[in-house]
């Protein structure tokens, strides 16, 4: 199955990024990777090669999904969030230049973990992953209409999310500064 390690080698830093997004735990994100590359692996013979990517990021959402449901029989969530140095990949470097990038990091973390469960998926899909609505709605199973409406109403909640106001992280992320 030499083109599924190929697959792996590319998607795991990509789906390490998304699970930390999702999960807000860099050590939740590689036991969502991990999980969604098993059972993407079971699947292989199923998946279109051309779009495995987008089926794995399905799985880790009903995954995410899953766990979530699950999450006060097994964990209690801490009400401090430790310095992790910008999470997997590196994507977002763990020197903050001095401008506060680790503080903005946690106040988004801490933002998208106010919002349900379905609006962080549809937030993390359209806005970090990239994913056109049309996507997003085929990864999340709902119709476009649920997605914008999904999106908006979680766009209006982070925009007065205390967190991202006092960081002033929305305000810049929304003017295209760099956060």
């Amino acid at each position: 199955m030499r083109d599924f390690d190929e697959f792996a080698a590319a998607a795991t830093q990509p789906l390490l990024r998304l699970g930390w997004l999702l999960t807000g735990d860099a050590d939740q994100a590689q036991d969502l990777a991990q999980n969604t590359l098993i059972r993407t692996y079971g699947a292989w013979h199923r998946v279109r090669h051309d779009d495995a990517l987008s089926y794995a990021r399905r799985i880790m959402v009903n995954l995410h999904t899953d766990w979530l449901r699950r999450r006060p029989w097994r964990e209690q969530p801490r009400a401090d969030l430790p310095d992790t140095g910008g999470g997997p990949g590196g994507r977002h470097g763990g020197h903050d230049g001095g401008h506060g990038a680790v503080e903005d990091r946690a106040a988004l973390v801490a933002a998208l973990q106010s919002l349900t469960r379905r609006e962080r998926a549809a937030i993390v899909l359209r806005y970090y992953v990239d994913l056109s609505e049309q996507q997003t709605a085929q990864t999340l199973g709902v119709s476009v209409g649920t997605v914008k409406s999904v999106c908006s109403r979680a766009l209006a909640k982070l925009r007065v999310s205390p967190a991202l106001r006092e960081e002033r992280l929305f305000v810049r992320t929304a003017q295209g500064e760099p956060s």
